[in-house]
Parts: C-alpha cells; structure tokens; sequence
C-alpha cells in the first residue's frame, strides 16, 4: 500500500534521520549556551529559555508539524479505504475540508492576535523627526488599508469553503469570467496604490532635496564617513562650510582626506558624537570608504546607503531632545543611535555612533569645546606652516576674535 511505500522509502527515512539529528544538536547546543549563560549571570530560568530563542528550533519544529501532518493524513487514507474495503460508507472528505479550513481560520485569527499583542509592543513608537510623521501616516494608511482587505479575503475565502462545501444536494456553479468584478478588483487597486505611490514619492523628493527651499534657514552641514567598523563625524567650523575631500589624501593621520587646497577645511570639527539641535533641519552627507554600509536612526526615521564613490545625502529635522524622549517614554537611559544597517562583515554589530539632541544654547556650547579636525600630526605632516593659504586663515581668525 502506499502508507506502506512511504514508510520504506529510503529518503523519506532520510529526510526524517537528518531532521532529528539537527534537532538534537541545535537542542543540545541551546541548552548547553543557556546553561552558561545562566551560570555566568546566576540566573537559573535561562537554562529553560535558552532552546526558544533560535530559528532554527522553529525551523525544526515546522518540518515536524509537517511530517506529523502528513503520517496523519496517510493513517486517515488508510482508515478510509479498510471502511470501504468493509463495505461501509468511508470518510466524508467534503466535510474533513471543511471543518479543517475553518479550524485554520480561526486559529489564523488567532495568530494575528498574537502577533499584534506580542510583536506589536516592540513598535518603535512616534517619530522623532518632521519627516518621520508623514512616514508614520504613509505606513499606517497602506496597513490599514491591506489589513482590512486581508480580513475580508481570507474570512470569505475559509468561510464559503465551509458554508458552500460539496454535497450530494447541490452541484457547483460554474462561474468563468465576469467583467464588472475583474474591472472593480483592477481599477480599485491600482487608484490606492497611485495615490500611495505619489504620496511616497512627494515626500521622498521633499527628504532627498539637497539645496534648501528659498527663504528657509540654512541645514547644518554634518559629514558621516563609513568605514570598517566605525562611523567618522566632520562638522563645519566658524565659517559655516565643509572642506572638500579627496580619497587620494587617506592616511593615518587624515582619516577622511581632507583637502588642505581648499581653505574651509581648516576649521573643520571631528566629532565622536553626532550632537543635533533640535528644530533645526539636518543634511546628512554620508560616503563609504570601503564596502556599501547604511546610515541607519530608526527614531528619526532615517535610513539611506553610505556606497563607495557615490555620495548619497539625507534631510531631516529633529523635533524631541534627548530629554524629552526619556522622559516620555520614561528611560533614563534612552538614547538615540545612529547604526549600520547593512551587514558589512565581522564587526558590523559594533558600528554604531550616539547620537544626542539638544537645545541651540546646549548644541552651540558644545560645538565650542570640539576640536578641529587639523590636529598637530596632520599639520606636521603637511607642513601648514609654510602653507600661504594657511597662514592667510590664520591671519583672518585673529582679526575675527579681536573684532
């Protein structure tokens, strides 16, 4: 019989053996890495938890509920068949699909809830950024809106298979081609996602614009140089403008290769940590030195590539401090981060930088105690001092602090 053929099949057999092996090494090895963990901490209830906390377990315990389902489904066809072997009435199978596309709905419904209530606690919460709002509407507009068409479809989908399963009261109907239900279920769709598509596209435009609108203050210029496995910051200094940089110029002692050609390099500020003041609009220009990485400030809404040789920007506008946030989410501890959101190698986890907003008094109180980029090795090595260009810098900062 063909319950039987499956049984001795050789690589079902298989199949089956190396399942149960993986499961018992990802098994042993959870077990093995909470118990440590729980030895090291003191805490003994990880030594239970630690076996959960994997993919691969779930991946596991999916192809068991598979094989499992599918013993089932063969002993059921067995059964079946011995019945009418009997000559008695064998399964109803009409009914069996039914009752089981039911059973899947409610207990999809029921997943939905889950996921809602568990995984929809780790929502980041409102944005911190202008932008960032009109993004959370952007989002919550297509969820809502495919939520609700998904409600509808899959109710009526398991739902008419249980209420209209076969029968030997009724024929199905055959119904092949209807034109005002393939008109409505194209035209409908395709007008939400234009409004969606421009929507997004208007505001994308508005976040990628480099040049600030007329008649609107002046962005803060900020640098974010990417490289393996840290972030480099550059801030303007008095004069307002960043310097120009050549990859050429990249030495132990200028990281980002500044261009001393140019005289706004000069006062330029390195920084290790990305200070913004709040309410003021923010251009973010961002290059990667070696592989593709991802600036990436998930409160702010902010995420775009830092790619190699092509400069790539980002505007936006911080609207809560630092503060504020710890004081509204009520965490001492909260601060704001700026990650990597590409997996650019071995240390990709720890590239990441603090980020902090502050008041413009806070902000201009800092910028203050920043040092320049030009450090004394850097001057030494390109030795500024016989520089005319410098000298001409130097000349015009003393005349601006006495004035």
């Amino acid at each position: 019989m063909a319950f039987k053929h499956l049984i001795n099949y050789k690589k079902f057999l298989s199949l089956v053996a190396m399942v149960l092996l993986l499961g018992t090494n990802l098994v042993m090895a959870q077990t093995a890495s909470s118990n440590a963990t729980a030895t090291d901490s003191g805490d003994t209830s990880a030594q239970s938890a630690g076996m959960w906390s994997t993919v691969g377990y779930y991946a596991l315990l999916f192809l068991i509920v598979c094989i499992v389902v599918a013993i089932v489904g063969k002993i059921l066809k067995v059964y079946d068949l011995t019945l009418q072997m009997q000559g008695k009435k064998g399964i109803n199978w009409n009914n069996v699909m039914a009752v089981g596309f039911l059973i899947f709905l409610v207990a999809g419904l029921v997943g939905v809830y889950y996921s809602f209530t568990v995984h929809g606690s780790m929502i980041l919460g409102d944005a911190s950024s202008v932008h960032g709002k009109t993004l959370d509407t952007m989002f919550w507009t297509t969820f809502l809106i495919t939520f609700a068409v998904f409600l509808l479809t899959q109710f009526l989908l398991f739902f008419f298979v249980f209420k209209y399963k076969g029968s030997d009261k009724r024929k199905a109907y055959y119904y092949p081609h209807n034109n005002t239900i393939e008109k409505i279920w194209t035209v409908a769709p395709a007008i939400v996602l234009t409004i969606l598509v421009v929507f997004g596209f208007l505001t994308w435009r508005k976040i990628t614009n480099t040049v600030d609108a007329k008649g609107e203050p002046a962005s803060l210029n900020v640098d974010v140089t990417g490289h393996q496995f840290a972030w480099e910051l550059r801030y303007p200094g008095k004069d307002g403008k960043l310097g120009k940089k050549n990859i050429k110029l990249v030495s132990g002692t200028n990281k980002l290769g500044l261009s001393y050609d140019d005289k706004n390099s000069f006062d330029d500020i390195q920084a290790d940590t990305l200070m913004l003041p709040v309410n003021k609009s923010v251009r973010l220009n961002i290059i990667a030195q070696d592989v593709i990485h991802s600036v990436y400030m998930p409160n702010f809404r902010v995420q775009i590539n830092a790619v190699p040789g092509l400069p790539t920007y980002f505007k936006f506008t911080p609207t809560k401090t630092t503060a504020e946030m710890r004081s509204e989410l009520d965490q001492p501890d909260f601060d704001y981060r700026l990650y990597c959101n590409k997996i650019c190698g071995g240390s990709h986890f720890n590239m990441q930088k603090l980020v902090v907003v502050v008041s413009q008094a806070e902000y201009q109180n800092w910028l203050a105690r920043q040092k320049p980029y030009l450090s004394s090795e850097l001057k030494k090595e390109l030795k500024l001092a016989d520089n005319p260009l410098y000298k001409q810098s130097q000349l015009q900062n003393r005349l601006a602090s006495i004035n």
